[in-house]
Formats: structure tokens, C-alpha cells, sequence
């Protein structure tokens, strides 16, 4: 089948509203929902955006969903770290609104969220997998998670009856289930949709722990590419930041390097790869070791995602629901795999930045289509609203792309996105970004803008990237007097993002010292 790619700019006469303000008429038969969400399961693995690996990823029910439906090109994080991504999809509202701006920050139960507005509509919802927003969650009729990140081996699922937050001695509260998490997660999903009332609408939150690491994958996986050599990215062997300028020295494949020696004395007995070292080995040498062995894994655990994903669909099949159901799966942000001689997401470059994301609703989405339109994690509680003929969270930040995914994209559509991570570390050090269609500007303010974080405060420092001419983003080019009026713009379009999403750091003296001193 030919793919028909939908380019918003020769799509500009097709308009729809971008606000609509009326209320929305209900449908009288409102689509099920099964909201499909991976952790950390990049671009660069799925296959079908291409890419050195793609030839090597299994992902055949991860191509039928692209078959059937449609895959978003430019969908990306607005705070690349798991639990502020995931609070940002469920309330669809930026890390600065939602109160979860680090990995240890909360979700409160009473903030509005996507789940509330569909149950208040009628939908029985449900949570099954990974939660990772410490306090219990709320709008969902029945939920099954773990606790914090969870394991991949007989993991322990938190439910309604035993709930006690994440960190309040919880490790050990709920129900062992025997075997492989992603698996696990999948039969409690088919067994809900299976037994759900057939009277009303459904959405379930299917929630993987995959593929964060330690990419574990189950005994039918060990064989997958046993005796493969990947192709390496070529910018594997960045070491320092002496010849791309790089404004920030990133999380490197050393450190996964001692990761893995670290796991040949925990796991013990069961290792897949016993005694694991790069010690006598050469800068390069080690990497592609690391490489090697960190592929195998994450593609392993990878593909038992897809293989989940095949019974899900097999799932709406026998219950007679396929077209009358909207399928999406999406990953909470992306990760770095070797790109830049790095590990790890967080920072604002393409690899984290970008959210792999497909849909399929055959009632309504063309068959094999792609969009090129930005499109945001705060747009999905939106999206989902929308569908089920109720009014989004009070609060939301994101838009509606129902139009974008029908080829009709709205003439005043976002031409950029706004970015910011909160958490600051030495090599990975705070930000804030824009991008748009061709270019990007970070701003590396690099303080956690507390007292007891100054210790850790770096240097302010900024990046500049033409994506056309540097699609791999391997030299910061903020000194080059040919893009300096491009910057300038682009500091004050930033300056208006911010406002215009609530992130002025009014209340923030140490911010605004910092922009003063080193923003022009």
C-alpha cells in the first residue's frame, strides 16, 4: 500500500477551528479507547521511522497499526523524563502546572485529568502497569500498578483495595504475579476487556514498564539476535565537547559500561552474559561492546512489546470492537541509543525529544497515512476528549489534533514547541528550549533554582541547531553570525512561549538573575 503523507502546509485551505467554544454534541456511539504507553521505547527502535536499525527491529503489529492508521512524524515531550511525561498526558497541562516537574515529584489525586472527564461521560476506564506518580490514581473504575518503577520479573501490582503512595513502605503491598511484566500487564488488560460492561464505552490505560532499563526480556526473546553486529550511529565515538561544542557533557556510555559490570555481581547465576567487562579495552573498543550488548537487550525487550500489541488487537478482533475501537500506542519520550556516545533521555535533542506515536480508528483515521504536524504530549487528553464527546480536563494546555489526524490541519496550528527540564545535574544540566520546523535554541540555565541545589549550579550556556543542515545535531552553531538574526527571533518567540504557558519563574529571584545576566 502506497503511504500518503499528510503535509500541513499543502493543507492549509482543509481548516478546522483550533478553539472550538461550543458545547460538543455527544455521540450516540462513542468510540472505546485503548491508550497504549511504553517507557522510553524510541523512534529509532520501532522500525517505521527509519534509521540505521530499522531493518532489524521486530515490529510486525507495530507495522499494522501504521498500516491501518496513522503515524505522527513530529509528535515530541515537553519534559523528557517518565513521570513528568505521564502526568502531562494524563492532565494535559506542562510540568510547571501539573506539580510534577522531577522524577520525585507527585501527582495530587485532585487535579482534573483525562480519566475523570471520560468516566463523568459515561466510559468505564481503566489503569493496568506502570504509574510511576506516587499517589493513587484517580478517575479510573478499576487500576492494577506498581509500585514506583516496578520489576520485569514477578512484578507486584498495587490495587484500590491494598493502596498505600509510592515510598510509605509500599514495596512490598499488593499482589506477586508469577512471570514477564509486559505479558503479565497484557492478561490483565484482555481479561478486563473481556469481562467490561458491553453497555458502555470503554478506555484502558495499557501501561509497559518496557523498555526501561534494565531492559530485561522474556526466555522466548534470548535467541533474537544472537549472533547480529548493529550498525553503529556515527556519532558514537563523540568523546568530549572540544570538536562539537556542545553546551553540556551528557550521560555516556562509560557510565552504562559500569552499569553493566555492576549487574554481574547482583543478578549472579542467572546473567545472559556473564562477566560482563570492558576493562583492557580501548576508548572505541568499549563502546562497541557496550553498543552491542545494550542493542541486544533493548531490542529483545522491545520486541516483546510488539508481540503484547499483536495479542491486544487480536484481543479487539474477537470482540467484534476493532472498528468501533481507537488504538493508540506511544512511548513516554524517546532515549539515546550510542547517539553522541550517550545513554539516557532528558535532554532537548532529537533522540529524547521526539514521542514515536501511531493511531488507528478505522471509523474516522485515513489507512496508512503519516502527519508532519507538531504535535505535543499535553495535546492527548485533548485528542481523547474529544473522541469521547466530553470536555477536556479543567486546566489543559494541549489542543484537539482530530482534524490534523483527518488531513485537516487548522491554518493557525503551532509552527514550534517549548521545552523544559527541570532537574539539574553536572552533566545533565537544567533547560529550556524552542523548536521549530527546521531549527532549535536550548538555554542551558543549569541551576535547580533552590539554595541547597546552588552547589550544582553549571555555567548558563546555549545551543543553536539547524536540523536541516545538521540533522544529527553534532555541532552547536549559536556563534555563527549567519544564523544570528534567526536567533534573536527565536529568543523572543521563547520568551512568549513561556508566557504564554505559565513558566515565567516570576516567583524565582535566581531565575531572573540568571536570564538577566546571560539571555542576550
Amino acid at each position: 500500500m502506497k503511504t500518503l503523507i499528510i503535509e500541513s502546509c499543502f493543507l492549509s485551505l482543509l481548516v478546522a477551528p483550533l478553539h472550538v467554544t461550543a458545547k460538543k454534541e455527544i455521540p450516540k456511539d462513542k468510540p472505546n479507547i485503548l491508550f497504549i504507553l511504553s517507557d522510553d521505547h524510541t523512534s529509532q527502535a520501532w522500525g517505521i521511522y527509519g534509521g540505521i536499525i530499522s531493518q532489524y527491529v521486530k515490529n510486525e503489529n507495530i507495522r499494522k497499526l501504521a498500516s491501518e492508521g496513522c503515524v505522527l512524524d513530529n509528535c515530541f515531550c515537553t519534559n523528557s523524563l517518565c513521570a513528568p511525561s505521564r502526568a502531562s498526558i494524563i492532565t494535559g497541562r506542562y510540568s510547571q502546572l501539573n506539580g510534577v516537574r522531577l522524577l520525585e515529584d507527585a501527582l495530587s489525586p485532585q487535579l482534573p485529568n483525562i480519566a475523570k472527564s471520560l468516566q463523568s461521560g459515561g466510559y468505564q476506564t481503566g489503569l493496568v502497569g506502570k504509574w510511576h506518580l506516587k499517589k493513587e490514581p484517580t478517575g479510573f473504575d478499576y487500576f492494577a500498578v506498581f509500585s514506583g518503577q516496578g520489576t520485569y520479573r514477578n512484578p507486584i501490582f498495587k490495587t484500590k483495595g491494598n493502596w498505600v503512595d509510592d515510598g510509605k513502605n509500599d514495596k512490598n503491598v499488593g499482589e506477586k504475579t508469577q512471570g514477564y511484566s509486559t505479558d503479565i500487564i497484557t492478561d490483565k488488560v484482555i481479561k478486563w476487556i473481556q469481562e467490561r460492561d458491553k453497555n458502555k464505552p470503554f478506555m484502558m490505560f495499557c501501561h509497559f514498564k518496557a523498555t526501561h532499563e534494565p531492559w530485561d526480556y522474556p526466555e522466548r526473546m534470548k535467541d533474537l539476535y544472537k549472533d547480529v553486529v548493529f550498525p553503529e550511529p556515527s556519532t558514537l565515538f563523540e568523546f568530549g565537547t572540544e570538536k562539537t561544542g556542545r553546551a553540556f557533557l551528557g550521560q555516556t556510555y562509560e557510565t552504562l559500561a559500569e552499569r553493566f559490570e555492576k549487574r554481574n555481581v547482583i543478578v549472579k547465576g542467572s546473567l545472559k552474559e556473564p562477566g560482563f567487562t570492558t576493562k583492557g579495552l580501548d576508548s572505541v573498543a568499549a563502546r562497541k561492546k557496550v553498543y552491542q550488548r545494550f542493542m541486544q537487550d533493548y531490542l529483545r525487550c522491545g520486541a516483546a512489546i510488539d508481540d503484547n500489541i499483536g495479542r491486544l488487537l487480536k484481543t479487539l478482533d474477537g470482540e467484534g470492537i476493532k472498528d468501533n475501537t481507537i488504538v493508540v500506542y506511544v512511548s513516554d519520550q524517546g532515549y539515546f541509543m550510542g547517539e553522541h556516545g550517550f545513554m539516557d533521555k532528558r535532554i532537548m535533542y532529537e533522540e529524547p525529544l521526539r514521542m514515536p506515536f501511531v493511531i488507528r480508528y478505522p471509523k474516522e483515521i485515513p489507512a496508512g497515512t503519516r502527519n508532519r504536524d507538531i504535535i505535543l504530549n499535553v495535546d492527548f487528553a485533548s485528542l481523547l476528549a474529544d473522541y469521547g464527546g466530553v470536555e477536556p480536563p479543567e486546566g489543559v494546555q494541549g489542543i484537539s489534533f482530530r482534524e490534523n489526524l483527518n488531513g485537516h490541519t487548522p491554518r493557525n496550528w503551532r509552527k514550534e514547541m517549548y521545552y523544559r527540564y527541570w532537574t539539574q545535574q553536572i552533566d545533565r544540566p537544567a533547560h529550556i528550549g524552542i523548536r521549530n520546523e527546521r531549527y532549535k535554541l536550548i538555554f542551558f540555565y543549569g541551576d535547580g533554582l533552590k539554595t541547597k541545589e546552588l552547589k550544582f549550579s553549571t555555567t548558563p550556556a546555549w545551543e543553536f541547531h539547524d536540523l536541516k543542515m545538521d540533522p544529527t545535531e553534532s555541532k552547536n552553531t549559536y556563534n555563527n553570525p549567519q544564523y544570528a538574526s534567526i536567533i534573536k527571533d527565536m529568543k523572543k518567540e521563547l520568551l512568549r512561549l513561556r508566557e504564554q504557558y505559565k513558566d515565567t519563574d516570576e516567583s524565582t529571584p535566581r531565575m531572573k538573575e540568571i536570564m538577566d545576566k546571560y539571555y542576550w
